[in-house]
C-alpha cells in the first residue's frame, strides 16, 4: 500500500507542477521559465532574483506560486514518509514480508523495495517525458485550467517600462481584434507611434518584422511605445 502511494504521489506531483507551468504560462510567462517557476515553486528551490521578481510582482503568479508552495510541502512530506515505509522491513502475522509468494529475509527486504521502486521510477518518467505523450497530457490539462480559475489568461503585458512613459510590452492578438489577418504596413500602429519589435507565432519568434508580415490570431506581438497607448489600443491586463 505505501509503494502505491508513493507512486501515486509522483504522479500527482508531476500533474501540479505541469498545472502549475500552465497557469504561469497563461499570466503571460514564456513556456520554458514558466516550467522552471513552478518546479521551483513547488521544490522550493532554483529562485534567481530577476525571475523571483517576474512572480512576486504579479498578483496571478503569487496566488499560483503560494498554492504550489502549500502542495509542495505537502507532497515532499507525504513522499518521505511513504518511501520510508516502503523500504522498511514490514512484519505480518509474526513473519517478515515476502516478496512473489516466496519469503524472503529481513535484511534483503528494503533493498528489494528500493531496487523495485527505482525501476518502476524510471519507467514513469520514460513515459512522461515521452514528447507525445507528454504533449497530450499538457493539452488536456490546459484545457481543463483554461475551463477554471485556476489563471485568466493575458492579453497585455509590460516588459519594460523606461522613463517617459515609454516600454516594451507584449500583446496577444485575439481572433476578433482589428489587427487580426492585417499586415503591419496597414495596421495603422506606426501612425499611433507603436513599433513591432518581433512576434512570437507557434513558439517561433520573428525578430524585426518587415512592414509587409502578416499579423494572425494568437500571434504575441512585442511592442516599443507608450505603454498607456499600447495597452488602450491593443489590449487590457487582466488581474
Amino acid at each position: 500500500m505505501n509503494l502505491v502511494l508513493f507512486l501515486l504521489t509522483i504522479i500527482v506531483s508531476f500533474i501540479i507542477v505541469r498545472i502549475g507551468a500552465i497557469a504561469f504560462e497563461l499570466t503571460g510567462l514564456e513556456w520554458s521559465l514558466a516550467k522552471f517557476q513552478s518546479l521551483s515553486c513547488f521544490s522550493g528551490t532554483g529562485f534567481t532574483t530577476k525571475e523571483a521578481e517576474l512572480v512576486t510582482g504579479h498578483p496571478q503568479r503569487r496566488r499560483v506560486a503560494a498554492v504550489l508552495m502549500v502542495l509542495g510541502n505537502a507532497g515532499f512530506v507525504t513522499l518521505i514518509a511513504t518511501f520510508a515505509n516502503t523500504i522498511r522491513p514490514q512484519v505480518t502475522d509474526g513473519k517478515w514480508g515476502s516478496f512473489f509468494s516466496l519469503e524472503v529475509p529481513p535484511g534483503l527486504l528494503p533493498w528489494i523495495n528500493l531496487l523495485f521502486l527505482v525501476v518502476v521510477g524510471c519507467v514513469i518518467y520514460r513515459i512522461l517525458s515521452h514528447t507525445q505523450v507528454l504533449q497530450a497530457i499538457t493539452n488536456v490539462l490546459r484545457n481543463r485550467v483554461m475551463k477554471s480559475d485556476v489563471a485568466q489568461a493575458v492579453t497585455f503585458e509590460e516588459l519594460m517600462v523606461a522613463t517617459g512613459g515609454y516600454g516594451v510590452a507584449a500583446v496577444t492578438v485575439d481572433a476578433q481584434s482589428e489587427l487580426a489577418n492585417k499586415i503591419l504596413r496597414k495596421s495603422g500602429l506606426r501612425e499611433k507611434d507603436i513599433t513591432v519589435l518581433a512576434f512570437e507565432r507557434n513558439g517561433i519568434t520573428t525578430a524585426n518584422p518587415s512592414a509587409d508580415s502578416r499579423i494572425l490570431p494568437n500571434d504575441r506581438l512585442i511592442c516599443f511605445g507608450k505603454t498607456d497607448m499600447i495597452r488602450r489600443e491593443l489590449g487590457g491586463l487582466e488581474e
